[in-house]
């Protein structure tokens, strides 16, 4: 679904570059990748527990922390996972913003999951897009909020454990 409304199957090589340079995906299966990596289709959670490994979400916590350490390189780590996957990893002393999507029905918001990959690949696609990388998490809110009324109908900024959380919403019947 993220991939899908990210548009990354009609990236272009620049655009391409600019993700494999800008976006890490944590894969239950391949650790740290990036859209640009080429690797075969599968369906395996990081809830998943495997003989002789355990948990694959306790596997990838020892792992994985220095890889998107570095991949950071001290810049702004703007987080779409869902919770099994921020479990993996929480990132220290850099910039960071968790981003959470509700939906708003007749002035009520509430958690949406499916719609909340969309809306996360939505924004990638953008961040990807623009030729400024948000340096902080305002500059991050600014970005999102150039979504408003094309996709989104409210963007809210709140600061959150040692980072900030990124709301944004979406309408929906």
């Amino acid at each position: 679904v993220l991939y899908n409304a990210a548009g990354m199957a009609s990236w272009d090589r620049p655009t391409l570059a600019r993700a494999g340079m800008r976006v890490r995906i944590v894969s239950a299966l391949w650790g740290a990748i990036s859209p640009a990596d080429v690797i075969p289709a599968y369906r395996l959670a990081m809830t998943t527990a495997l003989p002789r490994i355990g948990s694959l979400g306790a596997f990838w916590r020892g792992v994985l922390s220095a890889s998107l350490e570095a991949a950071a390189d001290g810049g702004l780590v703007v987080d779409c996972r869902s919770a099994s996957y921020a479990a993996v990893w929480r990132p220290t002393g850099l910039p960071w913003v968790t981003v959470r999507v509700e939906r708003e029905v007749g002035g009520r918001r509430t958690v949406v999951s499916h719609m909340a990959k969309h809306t996360r690949g939505l924004l990638t696609a953008h961040l990807v897009a623009v030729e400024h990388v948000p340096r902080t998490a305002e500059d991050l809110a600014g970005a999102a909020a150039e979504l408003v009324g094309a996709t989104l109908i409210d963007v809210a900024l709140a600061p959150r454990l040692g980072g900030h959380e990124l709301t944004l919403v979406v309408g929906g019947a």
